[in-house]
Formats: structure tokens, C-alpha cells, sequence
């Protein structure tokens, strides 16, 4: 399988690695606890539909009513069928609406169109389990982040903080020149954002694939790697899994757990994607060592004026 693997341009700015997270109450919670009338026809439109028959666990109230807001200010048109499903999410199609918050105007996003996004473009609707995902994996993660700094411990609130969390991180690292899906919009539990391939013909997991060109794909992985770094972000669990390839373009996933570089565990986390990233590449016939790739992805950025460091004598 033969890739260009052509890396995108970096904003300037790609964002504060200390900006607060708004994880309060939203207005998916409000027409939960009000159940009106819309709202409870929408909810028996919904599982009464074929494909949602078998989802009845990640549906729930709450969730539903998630989605419901996501319809109503225009993010959604109509839902699909299940991409994916796991123990902790589901990823579901969906036709994307003209909302007013639209992912910038020609991306991959937005369909390519001029004037923003594209009625009939497809979109992936993610849906966390608040009820059987794993509460201390994602504690972990978000102990130390100083973006969820007294966060409550429920498990609610936690996988709340988690989806709010991806939705930050995708959309810092597209800022930051790092190839991710597009995050489009979140609420509550559900998180919509660019679906890359589509439902029939998914984009494939490096893991699958052949890679004809290795040595191009590690220089484009560690460049994502140091852009992310920059950016304040590490991405905690990279590897060939979460790493997908679609119309030459390599593109890194599951955003949700890449903590700031101020975490306590941060450096165990770099450590370990290090490894992982050059384990999967050694086995492709790159020479790769990780202490190596870990300096390449801290190097400290140039001096924008140019002039060298000035190092004092101990």
C-alpha cells in the first residue's frame, strides 16, 4: 500500500495547555430532568429504529436527550448505523447539518465545500457508556490534568470531563498541524466529529495494512509527535492501533486520554508511546530507537529571533 503521507500546516497558536474545561450541567441534562413532549417522541423515534434496536445500553435517557440537543441546534440530520462498537463507546454515522459553530470552510470536515459544511456529509457520532466504562482507567488520565482540577468522583462526571477532554484535545492538535478528525461538536457524552473513510469502506488501522513506505510514515508520526509536545499534549496510548491511514493521509485517534505535558505521569506516558512507535517500526524494518525518537519529540522549538541559547558558566 503505497502513501504520501502528506502532513498538514500548524496554526500559530495551538492553544493553553491550562485552559479550563467547562464540565457542568448542559442543556442535554436539562431536557433530560424535563422530559417534554419533543423530547419523548424523539426518544421512541430513536429506539424504535432498526439499527438502534441492539443499543439500548448506550442509549439512555440522558444520552438520548445528548443527541436530541445535537439535532436540534443542527450538528446531526439523521443517524446511521453503528462504525464501531466497544466496550466503553460506540461510534455511529450520521449526516452532518448546517450548524452554526462549522468546522472551517474547505476541510476535510466540512466536506471541502466553500461556503462551510455540507448538508450530506458524513459524520461520526462517538457515544461513551457512562455505566461500563472503565472509571479508574479514565481517573488516571484525568488526575493531574490541570484542566479537570476538582472534578467530582462519580463515574458520571467522570466520563462527562472524558468526552469534554477529546473534544479539547482534537481540536488542539488539529490547531497544532496534527492530522485527527476534525471535532465538530460535544455534548454531554457524545461527541461528533469528522468521519474519516466512511461506514462501507473504513479507513484501515495501520496495524492492518502494509506499509510500503515506512521510513515516510515514522518521519510523518514523530513530526505529529513533537507537534503535539509543543502544543502541551502527549498522547498517551499511540501506537499502530490508533493510528489509521485514508486517502494518503495518515491520521492519529481516540484523542481521549492524551494528558499535558504538566501531568505528574507525563513523561511515563511519552515513554511509553515512544516505545510503542518504535516497536512498531523496527518491525517494518525502520531503525528506530525510542530514547532517540523521545529526544526528537522534546527537542525545545528554535528561538524564533534566531539567536543561540546563551548558556552560563556553573
Amino acid at each position: 500500500m503505497s502513501e504520501e503521507f502528506v502532513l498538514l500546516e500548524p496554526d500559530d497558536d495551538p492553544g493553553d495547555e491550562w485552559e479550563q474545561l467547562d464540565v457542568s450541567d448542559t442543556e442535554a441534562d436539562r431536557i433530560a430532568r424535563r422530559q417534554d413532549r419533543e423530547f419523548d417522541e424523539f426518544r421512541k423515534r430513536i429506539k424504535d429504529t432498526e439499527q438502534f434496536k441492539l443499543q439500548e445500553s448506550v442509549f439512555d435517557d440522558a444520552t438520548l436527550a445528548a443527541v436530541y440537543k445535537l439535532v436540534q441546534d443542527g450538528y446531526v440530520d439523521a443517524f446511521g448505523g453503528p462504525v464501531s462498537t466497544g466496550k466503553e463507546a460506540s461510534v455511529f454515522e450520521a449526516l452532518g447539518g448546517q450548524a452554526g459553530e462549522r468546522p472551517e470552510p474547505g476541510s476535510a470536515a466540512a466536506g471541502g465545500g466553500p461556503e462551510g459544511v455540507h448538508p450530506e456529509r458524513e459524520v461520526a457520532v462517538k457515544v461513551y457508556r457512562i455505566n461500563s466504562s472503565n472509571f479508574r482507567h479514565m481517573r488516571e488520565y484525568l488526575e493531574g490534568d490541570p484542566r479537570f482540577e476538582g472534578i467530582a468522583s462519580d463515574k458520571k462526571a467522570v466520563v462527562l470531563a472524558w468526552t469534554r477532554k477529546e473534544f479539547a484535545n482534537l481540536r488542539r492538535a488539529r490547531t497544532a498541524g496534527v492530522r485527527v478528525p476534525e471535532p465538530i461538536a460535544v455534548q454531554r457524552n457524545v461527541l461528533v466529529m469528522e468521519l474519516v473513510g466512511h461506514a462501507e469502506d473504513r479507513a484501515r488501522r495501520l496495524s492492518e495494512v502494509d506499509v510500503e513506505n515506512p521510513e515516510t510514515a515514522y518521519e510523518v508520526v514523530r513530526e505529529y509527535m513533537r507537534r503535539l509536545y509543543r502544543a502541551g499534549l502527549i498522547h498517551g496510548d499511540l501506537s499502530e492501533y490508533n493510528m489509521i491511514i485514508h486517502d494518503g493521509e495518515l491520521v492519529i485517534i481516540d484523542m481521549g486520554q492524551a494528558v499535558t505535558v504538566h501531568h505528574p505521569n507525563a513523561g511515563e506516558f511519552l515513554d511509553r508511546d515512544c516505545e510503542n512507535v518504535a516497536s512498531f517500526f523496527t518491525r517494518q524494518g525502520v531503525d528506530v530507537d525510542p530514547d532517540d525518537l523521545r529526544a526528537y519529540v522534546t527537542e525545545p522549538e528554535p528561538d524564533p529571533s534566531g539567536e543561540p541559547d546563551q548558556e552560563q558558566d556553573d
